[in-house]
């Protein structure tokens, strides 16, 4: 179904939608296959593989039981030079399904599971995958499992990350756990994992983990505390837990009720580029200087609910989306007036940094020597699906894919590209029946 939306957002690219209906329950999950194709995935067990172009619907893959935990996807054995790819999913029903993406043919399901494998990492480079549940599981290519840990803990592995010297960090309730894979080598031919340290800084559960760099990664609790941390020797590199603004009158006491409001503060998600990282703070979308080790930006209310997924667009632009079913585009603009430019009213402004301006003739303080003015503002609000949404995907080529709650998987057309490509295949269309030069 194709669909417009408003005139009134100039500045919003995404001005077709077309809406994609195959599941019927949650949609939690999108991977990218390739340039132009998806996986959607959810509660309801089915994986669906779409054109990102088209919004068709390629294969439908059935195999699932319960709904599906994680999605990943590995490049196929029998032809790496391609860009076939394998799909892995897992489930609640304690299995984990290899597909193939191109055929949708089972490859092999694997079944021996004592709990649900909730997170499923690639390793590339040691061309093994590792399924994180109660335990963590090393596998190879051929789908052999090669070691395994004990028992860890009831609550699970939530989120699994690669980091160097052959190690892996697991969050697993409120702790980290670095694990070392030990390959074969001319002395032992097996596969070990070895545990090799607890990082016990966090205060509450870890709900989000992903790397930064080659050099550092992120950790984000429920309770709001951000934490980077040094890949390479796994100590703490800065904290930071200022996404609450208590006033100093406030005593012990009521500081404690305000940190219990964990849903305001709790960090979902994150996404970085080389300078900062972009963290979605309970309602809002904060920005954190990884250089000057502060947040230097935040919209304490990007959205009506909690942020969910956000993603750093190469143009200076931010993507978010939230239980209240919208989904944002926001634009970070410096500006260069400071004492003479009013502040942009409602919650759509924030304050970033940038060069000093020399050319200000007022004294600010002293925290703002270095800093400029900047606003985040918001440029386009899709308004399409009527409740969560949970994540998206972004295509160059292609625009937005979102996914929901509601059943439905929405993709997000620039339509004045749309617009350009539908003259220009209706011109090769003319050309090829002779009519366009009848015309002339």
């Amino acid at each position: 179904m194709l669909s417009w939306i408003g005139e009134e957002q100039t500045q919003n690219p995404y001005t077709e939608l077309l809406v994609l209906k195959a599941h019927h329950d949650i949609v939690r999950f999108l991977v990218q296959l390739d340039d132009y194709r998806f996986a959607s995935a959810g509660d309801d067990g089915i994986v669906v593989v779409w054109n990102a172009q088209t919004g068709e619907k390629l294969l439908e893959l059935n195999g699932h039981t319960q709904k599906i935990t994680a999605i990943i996807t590995f490049p196929s054995l029998e032809s790496r030079e391609e860009k076939n790819q394998l799909i892995l999913t897992a489930s609640a029903d304690r299995t984990v399904i290899v597909w193939d993406s191109d055929t949708g043919r089972q490859v092999q399901r694997i079944s021996c599971f004592q709990s649900t494998v909730k997170c499923l990492t690639v390793l590339q480079r040691l061309d093994v995958w590792l399924s994180g549940g109660n335990d963590l599981c090393v596998w190879n290519r051929k789908l052999d499992l090669l070691c395994k840990t004990s028992h860890l803990s009831d609550t699970g592995i939530s989120a699994l990350v690669e980091i160097p010297k052959n190690c892996v960090v697991a969050a697993v309730g409120k702790e980290l756990i670095i694990f070392r894979l030990v390959a074969p080598t001319e002395g032992s031919l097996e596969w070990d994992i070895l545990e090799i340290k607890h990082l016990l800084d966090h205060q509450d559960n870890i709900l989000s983990l992903i790397n930064v760099n080659d050099l550092s990664f992120v950790t984000g609790s429920h309770i709001g505390e951000l934490i980077i941390w040094d890949a390479l020797d796994w100590t703490m590199q800065a904290y930071e837990r200022n996404f609450w603004d208590p006033s100093p009158q406030l005593d012990t006491q009521q500081e404690i009720k305000l940190c219990q409001k964990s849903n305001d503060i709790s960090i979902h998600h994150f996404t970085c580029d080389e300078e900062n990282v972009f963290a979605a703070v309970g309602r809002g979308l904060y920005v954190y200087n990884l250089h000057m080790k502060r947040v230097i930006a935040c919209q304490k209310t990007a959205h009506d609910s909690s942020v969910l997924h956000i993603a750093k667009l190469p143009n200076r632009q931010l993507i978010s989306c939230s239980e209240d079913g919208s989904v944002r585009i926001w634009e970070l603009r410096e500006k260069q007036q400071l004492a003479a430019e009013p502040v942009p009213t409602g919650f759509f402004n924030m304050w970033g940094f940038g060069r000093v301006n020399k050319q200000a003739s007022q004294p600010v303080k002293k925290q703002q020597e270095n800093a400029t003015s900047c606003s985040l503002e918001l440029i386009g609000d899709l308004i399409g699906h009527s409740s969560s949404v949970e994540m998206f995907l972004y295509f160059e080529d292609h625009g937005l894919v979102t996914c929901s709650a509601d059943h439905l998987i929405i993709l997000w057309k620039n339509g004045e590209r749309e617009s350009g490509l539908r003259s220009l295949r209706l011109f090769q269309k003319l050309e090829e029946n002779g009519d366009l030069y009848l015309a002339v």
